[in-house]
């Protein structure tokens, strides 16, 4: 890992810090897959705990805060059935505001971290309230800076995506969250699917070396391929949508995992960042009983006694490991006992 990723200063979600080396921590991303059904809401809250997901996150709002009523909705969320106006579809997968209570207690006893990503002052301000550890602010407010500065001011840490944003406007974001008690960015490509040869990954040490804070992946596409590129290039937190089946009516199942899917990805993308180390060369432990048969050593080529003074002719490298290392010449030194042939010459047998 680069120098610039070892010196981000960790970030705590609840007990857990980002980045902890090792380990990414993955949000599951429910979102507003429950289609309003609070229990829908609650299976999601199994499968993500199920499948070794560190959070479980949901999305709060108030519709009539959201959007005006002559908002339109996106081409992906018309394409999958919703309505023609942002505001009815919102409001059919509004929760009641007593859900997330529930909700947070059902996470907390299945053993995994309740998250939310409010859309209002107010649902940021209840989810405070119910204890969050940390808000998503959604990549649509990246600009919303004036919303950014109250969300900072409410004494926990921010989960800020940027989708659709430039640099300039990461860079205002990040100085508009300056009073959060911590903040952590993730790259995005606020499409549904995002197609991979727009992922642009490298942004993510890009804005990490940028702005001295961990950034994460948002991940959007179909596959792993760059969830593990996200995670090879220092990403310590991901985000994935996921859902109970990717056939159900709604805007965001058909971009989701089903959860045999969802546990392949926690799993496999904790392998990786278990695998890629802290970027110093050393033996490792389960290299040493084949180190030192693998490896050659000095070894006397014929008997020779006390006082020989070594020349090529009395040496060959050979395994095992036992004797002096070949990166050491030891033609010339000489012997401080006898040795026999095909005998290790160590350290001890030579004089000096």
């Amino acid at each position: 890992m680069s120098d610039h990723l070892n010196a981000v200063t960790p970030v705590a979600i609840g007990d857990v810090d980002v980045p902890t080396p090792g380990d990414v921590y993955v949000i599951a991303e429910a979102g507003v897959n429950h289609n309003g059904d609070i229990e829908l809401a609650h299976r999601l809250v199994d499968i993500a705990a199920a499948s070794g997901a560190d959070a479980v996150k949901f999305q709060t709002f108030s519709p009539d805060k959201l959007v005006s009523s002559a908002a339109a909705t996106t081409p992906y969320q018309r394409d999958r059935g919703g309505s023609a106006d942002q505001r009815s579809l919102l409001e059919a997968l509004t929760l009641p505001k007593e859900a997330w209570v529930e909700l947070r207690d059902h996470a907390t006893e299945a053993g995994t971290t309740f998250l939310s990503t409010p859309f209002d002052l107010d649902s940021a301000e209840m989810l405070v309230e119910l204890g969050l550890p940390a808000l998503k602010v959604s990549s649509g407010e990246l600009t919303n800076l004036p919303y950014l500065r109250e969300m900072s001011r409410l004494g926990v840490v921010l989960l800020v995506s940027t989708g659709m944003g430039t640099q300039d406007e990461v860079e205002a974001a990040v100085e508009a969250c300056a009073d959060a008690p911590g903040l952590v960015l993730f790259h995005c490509v606020s499409a549904y699917p995002a197609p991979v040869e727009e992922c642009n990954l490298r942004v993510i040490p890009r804005l990490t070396e940028l702005h001295g804070i961990p950034v994460g992946w948002s991940d959007h596409t179909p596959g792993l391929t760059t969830a593990l590129g996200a995670v090879a290039l220092g990403a310590p937190i991901l985000e994935k949508h996921f859902t109970s089946d990717r056939t159900l009516p709604g805007p965001d199942h058909l971009a989701s995992l089903e959860p045999d899917a969802l546990t392949d990805y926690v799993a496999t993308t904790k392998q990786l960042a278990l695998a890629l180390g802290d970027g110093v060369k050393v033996r490792m432990p389960s290299e040493e009983e084949n180190a030192v048969l693998v490896r050659r050593s000095w070894h006397a080529a014929h008997a020779m006694p006390a006082g020989t003074e070594l020349a090529g002719t009395d040496l060959q490298l050979l395994r095992p490991e036992g004797g002096v290392s070949p990166a050491v010449d030891i033609r010339g030194r000489v012997l401080a006992r006898a040795v026999e042939a095909g005998a290790p010459v160590t350290d001890t047998d030579l004089v000096g």
